[in-house]
């Protein structure tokens, strides 16, 4: 019985284990997207997207400018912290607590997913004022 509790207790340990891994990949990959913002960097920031996403958006430049007029709270900000995350197979959602340069709260929430590399890259990012409804 003990050996049967200290495997199952070993097996969640590894799960735990690999989910922080991937969780601390997924928000290395918001954050340096989120740096190469702050340095007008297209190129770095771009660097980020998912195969979707730059089919959607071409050039580093077209990415950017999407950002910027889409996504002013990503692109300029006060605060940028991660909240909660949560994993499933090959796809992380992760919530970040973002203050805009006005002072206003944000929620944002990126998904990731795991390319064939084992690297993530930002397939999305949904933006929703503090407070608001869904």
């Amino acid at each position: 019985m003990r050996i049967a509790a200290l495997l199952v207790a070993l097996i969640v340990a590894c799960h735990h284990a690999a989910f922080a891994g991937d969780v601390a990949a997924a928000q290395s990959v918001i954050r340096a997207q989120e740096r190469a913002f702050v340095r007008d960097d297209a190129t770095a920031a771009y660097s980020h997207a998912a195969p979707a996403i730059k089919e959607i958006f071409p050039a580093p430049d077209i990415f950017m400018s999407m950002v910027q007029n889409g996504y002013a709270p990503v692109y300029r900000h006060k605060s940028f912290e991660f909240g909660e995350s949560k994993t499933e197979g090959g796809w992380i959602a992760q919530r970040v607590h973002i203050i805009d340069a006005n002072g206003e709260a944000w929620e944002a929430l990126y998904t990731l997913e795991q390319q064939g590399d084992g690297s993530y890259k930002i397939t999305g990012c949904s933006l929703l004022k503090a407070g608001q409804a869904v």
